[in-house]
């Protein structure tokens, strides 16, 4: 029950951040943007003691299952607005960055229980799959920033090729700025992804006899990770910068969306 009012409460002050920070948006009203850092702050720090409390009560670490994962990812995006706010001044990564986090934690709202069967436990609490499933779930929030800064990117270009030039634009960064932060995210996820692929080949052919490896959700994990490192290697291979290596990226995300909502629908081999 505590769990389930800090829930609810951690979620309805993320509404009141993500109207702030659009208020600053369209405004540039600086006491919104002030409102929305210290909103957001509270919320992380909820966040927070929501999952030091699933783990004193489960004695587990909250990934799980689908919901804890995404309030998981959720929370990485929460402490990636503060960095970016506090360390590279980019203040309208909060907004962006929000609407996808607060979108996150609405989908786990609307399905807050949903414990591990036993069996499904007892098989996650090998330590290979755990540091599988986070090392994979990092990868995601890094492709999320990435596609955030990336769909930045393309605003900020379409306000330049209006000619609308007010303080918006400073508080956005440049397009070199997003850009490169974006190459950076992915930069990072890749490796991750990696890592997190081959730990779970290396999981599943010590646990399951028989593996399906045309199965949905490795497939699609795979054409994820094939997309980013084209993404890479456009970048580093070919010196492809700006709106088509923004593009490509907006498409690689759309495939990471794919492997984690609607392969599931159809696997055999994944829970989530």
């Amino acid at each position: 029950m505590t769990m389930h009012w800090l829930y609810d409460i951690t979620v309805i002050l993320y509404a009141a951040c993500v109207c702030s920070f659009f208020i600053d948006f369209l405004q540039n009203n600086r006491k919104a943007h002030q409102l929305a850092f210290w909103l957001l702050s509270i919320v992380w720090v909820l966040q927070l003691i929501t999952v030091v409390l699933k783990v004193s009560y489960t004695k587990e670490f909250p990934i799980l299952t689908p919901i804890d994962g995404l309030f998981f990812v959720a929370w990485i995006i929460v402490s990636a607005s503060l960095v970016m706010h506090r360390f590279f001044k980019l203040y309208f990564f909060g907004f962006f960055a929000n609407l996808v986090g607060f979108a996150i934690m609405v989908i786990t709202l609307f399905q807050p229980n949903d414990p591990a069967a036993p069996i499904l436990g007892q098989r996650l609490m090998s330590d290979l799959l755990i540091i599988h499933i986070s090392i994979a779930l990092l990868s995601y929030a890094a492709f999320a920033i990435s596609f955030i800064l990336s769909m930045m990117y393309l605003v900020e270009y379409r306000l330049l090729k209006q000619k609308k030039w007010d303080q918006r634009l400073i508080h956005f960064g440049s397009l070199a700025r997003l850009e490169q932060g974006a190459f950076y995210c992915n930069l990072l996820g890749v490796p991750l992804l990696l890592i997190s692929l081959l730990l779970g080949i290396i999981r599943a052919t010590d646990v399951f006899s028989n593996v399906n490896w045309l199965d949905s959700k490795i497939i699609t994990s795979f054409l994820v990770l094939l997309a980013y490192c084209l993404y890479l290697y456009q970048r580093l291979g070919k010196n492809v910068y700006g709106k088509p290596l923004v593009f490509w990226n907006i498409v690689a995300f759309l495939l990471v969306l794919i492997n984690v909502f609607l392969s599931e629908v159809f696997t055999g081999f994944h829970l989530w």
